[in-house]
């Protein structure tokens, strides 16, 4: 009997080790659960970046932020689209949200150009790449970032030389009832260059032109204060019948005409926009006789796509960003928009 025992418990001790020696240990996530394999067997990788912009609601930073979206899934990348709006706070958290996600880089239009070092030093410190667009992340003047966006000056010139001729073929240099408005941005690096283009050029073109029947007043780029400032501007100069309108971009030339149906100015004056992405539904809704005569058209999407693919090319390929990148643009018409815009003039 005590071998018959002795027989079967070598026997169970042996398929015991047998079958511990053959069980394989599964590898789990943290969480318990077994890790889906990607294509290769590795776990997924892709590219994921952030695009903060100062204003998400506005019609330009929507498209370039659908741009940069289309741009970064085309690429095989993952976009992250946020809206600060208008708000220091609200984009230094989205910056800290874009860094606990781990975000492989971010595209920033902030909202206040002074807080640019600690944007920039926030990405650094977690090692992200981060390129400023539109407005330039800067300090004293000088980018501390890459930048995408455009040439400023150069477009203001455009919009400046635009309007001299204008007035010139109209016959409105020496017309007591005529003074030109220009709606300014004072605070934006990036608006500044555009409004002192303009007025160069205005100036250097239409030499006649009584200087001191140019106006200025400060924005902040909403179509709201376009408005407000415009129409203390009328109130102000009652003697003026007659506005010749350059703005620092399209919302405050568009709060600038309404300003001016409001007073009933509209009918003689002359409004130029910057941008082309509001000037061209007035003109698809109400024809050619309003007061937007023209706009300097410049392509969000061509900032958006170059921003992102710039930003993906260095994260994937190490490829290096240029310091600046300036998208030209060129003056539309309600006769021309639709052949220059394409699709954009829809």
């Amino acid at each position: 009997m005590k071998k018959i025992l002795t027989l079967l418990l070598s026997a169970t001790l042996t398929l015991g080790i047998l079958a511990g020696c053959s069980v394989e240990e599964t590898p789990e996530t943290p969480g318990g659960e077994t890790p889906e394999e990607t294509p290769g067997g590795e776990e997924d990788d892709k590219v994921v970046i952030y695009g903060i912009y100062k204003a998400g609601d506005q019609t330009w930073f929507i498209d370039e932020g659908n741009a940069a979206k289309a741009k970064a899934e085309s690429m095989g990348a993952e976009f992250v689209y946020v809206d600060a709006k208008m708000n220091p706070e609200e984009a230094l958290k989205a910056v800290d949200n874009a860094i606990a996600n781990k975000a492989d880089g971010i595209l920033i239009c902030i909202p206040d150009q002074t807080m640019s070092q600690a944007v920039v030093d926030k990405a650094n410190d977690a090692g992200i790449p981060i390129i400023g667009v539109d407005d330039a992340l800067e300090v004293s003047g000088e980018k501390i970032a890459p930048w995408v966006g455009i040439d400023g000056y150069v477009i203001g010139e455009a919009n400046g030389e635009f309007m001299a001729n204008y007035v010139m073929e109209n016959n409105m240099v020496d017309d007591p009832e005529v003074a030109v408005m220009i709606l300014t941005m004072d605070t934006v690096s990036s608006v500044v260059p555009r409004t002192e283009g303009a007025y160069d050029k205005f100036t250097s073109v239409a030499t006649g032109f009584d200087t001191a029947k140019i106006y200025k007043a400060d924005t902040d780029g909403t179509t709201e204060k376009g408005n407000t400032a415009a129409t203390a501007m009328i109130t102000a100069h009652p003697e003026v019948k007659k506005w010749i309108v350059m703005s620092g971009n399209e919302e405050t030339a568009i709060g600038a005409v309404r300003a001016l149906e409001t007073a009933g100015l509209d009918g003689g004056s002359a409004v130029i926009g910057l941008g082309g992405y509001l000037a061209k539904d007035e003109w698809n809704t109400k024809g050619e006789d309003v007061a937007i005569k023209a706009a300097a058209y410049f392509s969000a999407d061509s900032i958006g796509g170059a921003s992102a693919e710039m930003l993906i090319n260095h994260i994937k390929d190490g490829a290096e960003i240029p310091k600046s990148t300036a998208v030209p643009a060129i003056v539309v018409t309600p006769e021309n928009y639709k052949e220059v815009m394409g699709a954009a003039a829809e």
